[in-house]
């Protein structure tokens, strides 16, 4: 699957993530692959000029920037700490903090894009059926393309994810492959 990275971006949603919620245990199960996946791909992109941007929630933490975010999901009694370290951000990426699910409520996500010159959008991160969704959801009512590679989200089951790639590729018209024919 060919990819035209002028105005391209690659959004890595609530990877940095201290995975402090009940159903934690089922998507850690799914996310730590997923996010093997998605730092290659990450490298991948980056190599290409493509901008990387964490799209990231607060978890609450209202008074946290996003390096205290990073600290606090590296620290040695946090559950993502695995996934975080292999996700960290370079020194050429960009962040968003998000208070909801979606990426694009209440944040500064649109004027970024914009000022990127961002028409297609990358998705990863998870939960593949909450924010990741919400975001596709969100960037679909906004005219952005999307491409969602199937190996890089993750959600609490298989099947969840599943239906989530589903909506995304039926109703919003994502593309969605694997991260290995995004070359």
């Amino acid at each position: 699957m060919p990819i035209i990275w002028k105005n391209t971006a690659l959004l890595l949603i609530d990877v940095i993530n201290d995975m402090e919620f009940p159903e934690a245990s089922a998507l850690l199960r799914q996310a730590l692959p997923a996010a093997h996946r998605i730092a290659a791909l990450r490298k991948k992109v980056a190599s290409k000029g493509v901008p990387v941007i964490y799209v990231n929630d607060n978890f609450g933490h209202w008074q946290c920037d996003f390096n205290a975010q990073i600290q606090r999901c590296l620290a040695e009694d946090s559950k993502g700490r695995e996934v975080a370290k292999l996700l960290l951000p370079g020194p050429d990426d960009y962040f968003v903090l998000k208070p909801k699910h979606s990426g694009f409520y209440s944040t500064s996500l649109d004027v970024l894009l914009s000022y990127l010159g961002v028409d297609t959008l990358i998705l990863t991160g998870y939960a593949a059926d909450i924010c990741v969704l919400y975001t596709a959801n969100d960037a679909y009512m906004r005219d952005f393309s999307l491409i969602v590679p199937s190996d890089c989200v993750a959600a609490e089951s298989e099947a969840k994810r599943k239906r989530s790639l589903e909506h995304m590729h039926g109703l919003l018209k994502a593309r969605v492959c694997s991260s290995a024919s995004i070359r």
